[in-house]
């Protein structure tokens, strides 16, 4: 089943030459794959009976032309099969001309919330979905991000209650704020916008945590590595192309 929802953009989605940002972008996306949720009672309000709540573990986002302020986009999104242990949900944004502006993918696992384990994803739930084949990126699983070798810069960040989601895990569209944060300020103002985005996630962010954001560029790509105060763990993986 394709969910179609209209999205008006507003002052907080606009970046340079107003247009739309990659976060606003992501923040479409990630709501309408919500109400597709809250469809087939197992979205948000349910989560205390369900005991079970979907995790983000990858983002794909390929940006084609980039609507500008005041513009009614819409933005359509289905969902796939997975496996046993995880889904995919693939997106694609559209102008007010019916012009397709952006393109995504999305990796989500479900998580106990009482026991913090990954549960098995029965067909009977994913049946509820209504799955499609159709695929954006012609692509069934996603690349993995590798590390860098090396590293130019960082910054130091300590994680505060507004970066605190539902499942008190620091929201994932925040993680996108702390790479563009953890850029060299010429890369920063010379290189946006990215057209193209990865995160990989890889282990949770807490309130309180101490996090190095470390910058390396690899193949014309930006590269930030977001771990742990020690360079213990990694958090996740941030990827930006022009």
């Amino acid at each position: 089943m394709i969910i179609k929802e209209k999205f008006r953009t507003g002052l907080d989605d606009i970046g340079k030459e107003n247009l739309i940002k990659n976060k606003s972008i992501l923040r479409m996306f990630e709501n309408i794959g919500a109400y597709h949720s809250d469809m087939i009672k197992f979205g948000a309000n349910e989560i205390e009976k369900t005991k079970a709540s979907w995790v983000l573990m990858d983002w794909k986002i390929n940006v084609i032309k980039r609507p500008k302020y005041g513009e009614i986009l819409e933005v359509q999104t289905w969902c796939k099969d997975g496996g046993k242990m995880h889904t995919y949900r693939d997106f694609e944004l559209y102008n007010e001309k019916g012009e397709l502006c952006a393109i995504g993918t999305s990796k989500w696992v479900l998580v106990n919330i009482v026991t913090g384990k990954l549960m098995k994803i029965e067909k009977d739930l994913m049946d509820k979905y209504t799955l499609e084949e159709k695929d954006v990126f012609n692509q069934k699983e996603l690349d993995k991000l590798k590390v860098p070798d090396s590293y130019v810069s960082n910054i130091i960040y300590k994680v505060s209650r507004k970066d605190i989601d539902i499942n008190n895990h620091m929201h994932n569209l925040y993680y996108l704020d702390l790479a563009y944060e953890a850029l060299p300020q010429e890369i920063y103002e010379n290189d946006r916008p990215f057209n193209k985005v990865r995160i990989s996630y890889k282990k949770e962010i807490k309130l309180g945590d101490i996090v190095n954001c470390k910058y390396s560029k690899v193949d014309n790509k930006h590269i930030v590595v977001i771990m742990d105060k020690e360079e213990q763990k990694v958090h996740a993986i941030v990827e930006l192309e022009k």
